[in-house]
């Protein structure tokens, strides 16, 4: 199976947060795809996370090294229909990305953005959900 996953999946493996082990269990054997700006949106996240004194320097190289490891097919997005999903319901851009990847794929959603959850099955998107 296919599964679209979001960052903060791959976040929560790079800087081992309790969701990795469950995180892992779910796609063993299976192919991951995010759309395309994953690995922008990865790094600013990663920075933010520094910023607020969480990661030094060396620790933020470390986690990007580790996501790098996760193997991901990275897909465009057709970043209109996007956009409108985001203004639809009050989103942001980057979190519609994944969402407008998972509806033209027609493949499931894992995140653990409770929000994007919501939206995803508002607009009939299966979600794998992260215990």
């Amino acid at each position: 199976m296919k599964i679209i996953a979001d960052a903060n999946t791959f976040l929560a493996v790079a800087l081992n947060e309790p969701e990795k082990t469950q995180i892992i269990k779910l796609t063993t054997g299976h192919e991951l795809i995010a759309p395309e700006v994953l690995p922008y949106e990865i790094g600013n996240a990663l920075t933010a996370i520094m910023k607020r004194h969480l990661l030094n320097p060396d620790e933020v190289t470390e986690a990007w090294n580790n996501t790098q490891l996760i193997q991901v097919e990275l897909r465009r997005t057709n970043i209109r229909e996007a956009l409108k999903i985001a203004s639809k319901f009050n989103i942001y851009a980057y979190d519609a990305y994944y969402l407008e990847c998972a509806s033209n794929l027609k493949l499931p959603l894992m995140t653990l953005d409770r929000r994007l959850m919501e939206v995803a099955r508002e607009i009939q998107i299966k979600t794998i959900e992260v215990l």
